[in-house]
């Protein structure tokens, strides 16, 4: 059974005064609303966030790392090599998506940060985190908890990571029909370039709070 753990509770405050294209006011399905995922640019700062919104909402804490993880060690294996018999044994992926698809079912809360699970939690509230691609290169430059990842320059960092975004995208597109730069199958689209992970967490629940009760709200910021 895959393990997960709940952070405490805070509140953020927050009120925006901007809003562009406005979604229509909906019943809330009460699956729906605690269930919060969040994928988008690399160094964006999906995780930062997510943890944040647990922390705010009491909500688990889900990513594919940790998934991943798990199932490593189930397997009696490291991760690293896990992946690699991925490659080849696609039984891995089909256990790691099938967690995801549990999730939706289950009634507890979770924010999961995953590149696809806004597509395997359909009934979820689907977050994308837009950044500049100049600023993504910067922060996982100077990000010292990326130990994988490692760049000399910035300008190689930003041709790494486009090259890894377009990659993947194309990978998910192939394998699952997911199209990831379809930015209108979001609820909310934030850009984190100028902003700080409290501020952006602050604006997600604000959003949330607001479709709970049928409420409407812009979904590019």
């Amino acid at each position: 059974m895959f393990t997960i753990y709940k952070l405490c509770n805070s509140n953020f405050h927050f009120y925006p005064t901007h809003t562009s294209v406005y979604l229509p006011p909906h019943t809330p399905h009460p699956i729906y609303m605690n269930k919060i995922t969040i994928t988008g640019d690399l160094g964006s700062g999906k995780s930062v966030v997510s943890k944040l919104l647990c922390a705010a909402t009491g909500f688990a804490y889900v990513s594919t790392g940790q998934i991943q993880r798990q199932l490593a060690h189930e397997m009696g294996l490291d991760t690293l090599e896990m992946n690699r018999r991925a490659d080849t044994d696609p039984s891995i992926d089909e256990r790691i998506d099938g967690i995801f698809v549990d999730l939706g079912h289950d009634p507890n809360g979770y924010v999961v940060d995953s590149r696809l699970a806004w597509f395997f939690l359909p009934m979820s509230v689907k977050i994308y985190l837009q950044t500049d691609p100049a600023e993504s290169a910067r922060r996982i430059l100077h990000d010292p908890t990326r130990k994988s990842e490692t760049y000399e320059t910035a300008e190689e960092a930003l041709a790494k990571l486009q090259a890894r975004k377009q990659s993947e995208n194309e990978r998910f597109w192939i394998k699952y029909g997911a199209d990831c730069t379809n930015l209108q199958l979001f609820d909310l689209v934030v850009d984190t370039t100028h902003r700080t992970p409290g501020q952006v967490a602050a604006l997600i629940l604000h959003a949330k709070r607001i479709k709970e009760t049928g409420g409407w709200f812009g979904r590019y910021w």
